[in-house]
């Protein structure tokens, strides 16, 4: 059996458990839900085992409340099988009066909600669970504390760090993504296999079970090619028609791209952000729009039919996989610290790539560059631009600026203008 490899959601699992009575843990299909649900689970309840199925769906049917007993938590792996679990669950909640009961996992394909009567609301937590970020898979020294650089001592914090990755280990560990499994691979062969993969299941499977309309995989393929070459900007979908007809001679509407894209959204495949909205000194107009990012790398270097060479022969379509990578890390970092992953742009073209807003208030400003003096220079000319356009009066001032790089040998905060340069080589939580 592999030693498991502890996740960051491992602890917020826990505090979820510790405050309500049942914990929903969603995210892209094979990122280890049910692996993480059974390291605090006590009893085990496999629905989609076939030796048991039949007789655990005639037990759904018949006395569900028979399926929910066992030591708590217990783990319902697969529940949407029988969706009746939910409000059978939320039931079992209120009568037992007691937190920490159940943890629900899932699949890709979500359940019909049609058979669902309550939201579930006071009784159940979500938690989202994502791929394995450079910290939780080892590849990150984790030197710099994302955490540390929101607390209130941060004006004492000295970053520094060494970052191990070099050009040719990035684009590996781009091309790789954050999967479980790929981990364990004997070969870094095998474990690039994983996203080629998990792609062919999206496309071939996943789209179409989603909601049960049969879709074109060939132009789910399509679609999910645009969707790589539109990371990190606005694309609407009527970009992403133009880009198909433009690269792939197809001709659909923009309805049926909507479609595919709200199935891709649906199993987790893409995870957009979301513009942030500051109060500013001038009134600039903000873009809302939302901006495209797959939620792992891996998934747009397996749409393009990319490989760790091609990335580095390639550096202007690296830098833009590269930031999917980075806006994935902010994400699972922020999670464990109570914040969320934006995306700024104003009408003047002032953009900057993610803002970590926490719920207390406190925010981080970060542009995602490869590396190299020269886009450090722009990404910390970005920042301050933007720190300088907030009204301060309103919100509070940036907790940090941060440009973060693929490459560059060391983490440091520049004298000149208090911009820290860190490498996602050595960032954690």
């Amino acid at each position: 059996m592999k030693e498991y490899k502890a996740r960051i959601a491992d602890k917020i699992l826990a505090e979820k458990l510790e405050a309500m009575g049942a914990v929903l843990i969603e995210g892209p299909k094979y990122c280890g839900k049910t692996t993480l649900a059974s390291q605090q689970a006590n009893s085990i309840l496999s629905m989609s085992d076939p030796d048991t199925l039949q007789q655990n769906m005639a037990m759904a049917e018949t006395n569900i409340k028979l399926l929910l007993r066992g030591d708590t938590p217990r783990l319902i792996d697969e529940w949407q099988i029988a969706p009746r679990f939910w409000d059978a669950v939320r039931n079992e909640v209120d009568q037992r009066d007691e937190d920490g009961q159940f943890i629900l996992t899932g699949s890709a394909v979500p359940p019909n909600f049609d058979e669902i009567f309550h939201t579930g609301t006071g009784r159940f937590a979500w938690l989202k669970l994502r791929t394995m970020s450079l910290w939780e898979s080892g590849d990150s020294t984790g030197e710099v504390s994302l955490a540390r650089l929101f607390a209130n001592d941060a004006e004492d914090y000295f970053v520094e760090g060494i970052n191990q990755i070099d050009l040719e280990r990035l684009a590996y560990l781009t091309c790789r993504g954050g999967w479980p499994k790929a981990l364990n691979k004997k070969t870094e062969k095998a474990a690039l296999q994983q996203a080629i993969e998990y792609f062919e299941a999206v496309t071939s499977f996943d789209i179409s079970r989603v909601d049960d309309v049969n879709r074109d995989s060939e132009l789910a393929r399509r679609i999910m090619r645009s969707y790589a070459r539109n990371q990190g900007s606005q694309a609407t979908a009527g970009t992403i028609l133009a880009d198909i007809i433009s690269n792939e001679s197809s001709e659909i509407s923009e309805n049926t791209i909507y479609s595919y894209l709200k199935a891709l959204k649906k199993i987790f495949v893409i995870e957009d952000s979301v513009a942030w909205n500051p109060n500013l000194r001038s009134k600039a107009a903000i873009r809302t729009s939302d901006t495209k990012y797959f939620t792992d790398p891996s998934i747009a270097t397996a749409a393009l039919g990319l490989g760790p060479n091609d990335l580095v022969n390639d550096l202007n379509t690296f830098g833009l996989i590269f930031e999917t990578l980075c806006v994935r890390d902010l994400r699972v970092y922020a999670d464990a610290i109570g914040g969320t992953v934006f995306h700024y742009r104003d009408k003047n073209g002032l953009e900057c790539d993610a803002v970590i807003h926490l719920r207390n208030g406190k925010y981080g400003l970060v542009e995602i560059k490869l590396g190299g003096d020269k886009l450090i220079e722009e990404g910390a000319k970005t920042l301050t631009a933007l720190a300088d356009k907030i009204d301060t009066t309103k919100m509070k001032i940036p907790s940090f600026k941060m440009v973060l790089t693929g490459v560059g040998q060391y983490a440091f905060q520049r004298p000149q203008d208090g911009v820290y340069v860190v490498p996602i080589g050595c960032l954690k939580d």
